[in-house]
């Protein structure tokens, strides 16, 4: 069951995303806020899988509150304004929709979701030094040693291992939720395996050949290595 929230100052906006909701089993609303603040109020005290967001709101945007979000779920845009599309994939939004929309359009967005929550499972007891990783629709089971690093391209995240790459549609918080202790966030765009770390120089870590950079806000981590 896919929890979510809509984030929009029109009413009307609401009433549309409800009625196309409630054709959707795997959907159940938790409730519907009409600016930024009380979504980030809401967000605060009770857990929600996906927003539906506009982006053009008084006070402070959509995207202006996104980046006051340590961990954000899953995004869908709703907006009339098609020029803040690219912006969107800085934060890694699910999918764009752009008002007025269909419900066939609709259930497309909310399908991207869906088969996001269901890329990478994260580890059973009994595959517990595995991970399962989709690509395209084939599963692969990939040992965890054999990660190097993981980056994220858009809402896609490239999966790094000793014999090469594994592109998956996945953003990189939820690979990394999937993952264990044995990996480390050190940027926006990057995971690392800890074990493949070669060496540090200042800003940048080495796993190999491959400088990799260390995101400002995610210097306190290196303490873990």
């Amino acid at each position: 069951m896919i929890k979510y929230a809509i984030i929009d100052d029109e009413p009307i906006a609401h009433s549309i995303i409800e009625e196309f909701a409630k054709e959707i089993i795997s959907l159940q609303k938790v409730d519907n806020c009409y600016d930024a603040f009380q979504a980030i109020d809401l967000l605060q005290k009770k857990k929600i899988d996906l927003l539906f967001l506009d982006i053009n709101m008084p006070k402070l945007t959509g995207f202006e509150m996104l980046k006051t979000l340590k961990n954000p779920p899953k995004i869908i845009v709703t907006t009339a304004y098609r020029e803040f599309a690219l912006e969107g994939y800085e934060f890694q939004v699910s999918d764009y929709l752009l008002k007025p929309f269909t419900f066939s359009r609709f259930l497309k967005a909310v399908n991207t979701v869906l088969e996001l929550k269901e890329n990478i499972t994260k580890p059973t007891d009994v595959l517990s030094d595995f991970i399962e990783i989709k690509v395209d629709k084939k599963r692969h089971r990939v040992k965890l040693s054999e990660i190097l690093f993981i980056e994220a391209q858009g809402n896609y995240c490239k999966v790094v291992i000793k014999t090469g790459n594994l592109l998956t549609l996945r953003g990189i918080s939820d690979m990394q939720s999937a993952l264990s202790e044995q990996f480390l966030r050190i940027h926006n765009s990057f995971i690392i395996n800890k074990d493949m770390v070669t060496a540090i120089e200042g800003n940048r870590i080495y796993i190999g050949k491959k400088v990799i950079p260390i995101g400002r806000t995610y210097k306190q981590n290196l303490k873990a290595l």
